[in-house]
């Protein structure tokens, strides 16, 4: 099949039945008899060791006991995005008598064996009962004290919040600035990890917001490169990048106008990451962008100005009814091209958005698969087809699960591959498998570099 008649293809599965593709994904994904009981061994030998090494402590346990699954936890991480919106201090007060007030925190005391946990318990204990201001037997406090935490409740609370955004930020964003993320990278079990860095913030709403993200992508290529040690290309640090961050109208209609403007960017900065010797990775949009995204990548692909340069590369969301497709197209084209692509394969991280914008839409399906399930059938079976690639991709398996980490491993036996992990999680998992020297894979560590507020 023809690259274009693999790109046609593409469109035809947009939207295609999940039930219909699911069958087929099964059968591509399906493990031998011997596989799965290699799969199961690997992955409980995994999960025991992490086990019992592990030391649950500070945010990691504090996000365990307050997990998304509590009313509490949900109640925690509405309040922290919303107060980053406020801009008043007034109505951020009124916002956190309404969401933490309504909570039942005394549940949770003493669950954690952490003291962070349980000293955070007591305080939002303190804060939801003074706040809900009832006289019930579960409320009685001595006058002096109720009287004292009413009086400095809510904006103590709003102080208290703004600093545990903070903590948080520190927890899932590796620098403030890149100086920063590179000095950290290095530090104590860091240094065992290979780095992808990502300049945060919002995709540009102007041609300045679009021109600032440019110099921080052309800053952080510089500095990474300065502060990279000699090895091969896939051993030295990388850079992510989001078109929708170099141009303000990053929408399907205005192709022509982004094959002008935003390609001679983009193109200039995968040069400046080739001279540099730095690899460069486009990052996933939303589904509707994926075809216009793969416009521009396939014209990076074929410049000649980046042959011998095999440090493009694109991330493909398995959660796309597309991706396995995608991976036939990237293969046909690296082929064609004469270069071998780096493939990040994640499980995508716009689910939600992607599902209200085809209701939204009145579309007749959705262009993701509504089924984790269907979506983790998905990403072994990209697995598969990423695998039996030959020299087409470098393979770049993103996940934090123990057993797609374990289906890697055993299906990518005597293959040259890594896996990748997002900073502030997964810890556990790769800092077990890293140090492995008998059965270890390289590590990358995506990690996102701004302000707790991006």
């Amino acid at each position: 099949m023809s690259l274009a008649a693999k790109r046609a293809r593409l469109t035809d599965l947009y939207l295609a039945d999940e039930t219909t593709l699911a069958g087929q994904l099964i059968d591509a994904a399906r493990f031998s008899p011997d596989e799965a009981a290699q799969v199961d061994r690997t992955a409980r030998d995994l999960v025991t060791k992490i086990r019992a090494g592990r030391r649950d402590g500070g945010i990691d346990a504090f996000l365990q006991e307050y997990s998304l699954t509590s009313e509490e936890g949900v109640a925690l991480m509405c309040l922290a995005e919303a107060l980053l919106r406020v801009p008043d201090a007034a109505t951020a007060d009124k916002l956190i008598k309404d969401k933490i007030g309504a909570a039942d925190w005394e549940r949770h005391r003493g669950q954690s064996d952490s003291t962070f946990v349980n000293a955070s318990t007591w305080a939002l204990m303190l804060t939801g009962k003074v706040l809900k201001l009832e006289d019930s037997a579960a409320a009685r406090w001595t006058g002096a004290l109720r009287k004292a935490v009413t009086r400095s409740g809510e904006p103590v609370i709003r102080q208290a919040m703004t600093y545990a955004m903070r903590i948080m930020g520190g927890q899932f964003v590796l620098g403030r600035t890149i100086k920063e993320a590179l000095s950290k990278a290095n530090e104590g079990k860091g240094a065992l990890y290979r780095y992808s860095f990502d300049m945060l913030g919002e995709a540009a709403f102007t041609r300045e917001d679009a021109a600032r993200y440019l110099s921080a992508y052309e800053k952080a290529l510089d500095a990474v490169a300065a502060g990279a040690k000699p090895g091969s290309l896939a051993e030295r640090p990388s850079l992510s990048v989001k078109l929708s961050a170099l141009h303000p109208r990053y929408e399907i209609f205005r192709k022509t106008q982004l094959m002008d403007e935003l390609l001679p960017q983009i193109g200039a900065l995968a040069a400046r990451a080739k001279a540099h010797g730095v690899a460069l990775t486009i990052d996933a949009e939303e589904a509707e962008r994926l075809e216009l995204s793969l416009d521009l990548f396939e014209a990076l692909a074929r410049d000649g100005t980046l042959a011998g340069w095999d440090g493009l590369g694109l991330a493909v969301q398995a959660y796309q009814k597309r991706a396995p497709a995608v991976l036939d197209w990237l293969q046909e084209l690296a082929q064609s091209a004469g270069r071998q692509l780096p493939v990040r394969l994640v499980k995508g991280a716009y689910w939600d958005s992607e599902v209200k914008r085809a209701q939204e839409l009145g579309h007749p399906g959705y262009p993701v698969f509504t089924r984790k399930q269907t979506t983790d059938v998905s990403y072994l079976a990209c697995m598969r087809r990423m695998l039996a690639a030959g020299e087409a991709f470098y393979p770049q398996f993103a996940t934090h699960n123990a057993h797609t980490v374990a289906s890697a491993l055993v299906l990518g036996q005597g293959k040259t591959f890594e896996f990748q992990r997002l900073h502030g999680m997964g810890a556990p998992l790769y800092d077990t498998l890293v140090a492995d020297k008998t059965n270890g894979r390289p590590c990358r560590v995506y990690a996102p570099v701004g302000s707790h507020e991006d």
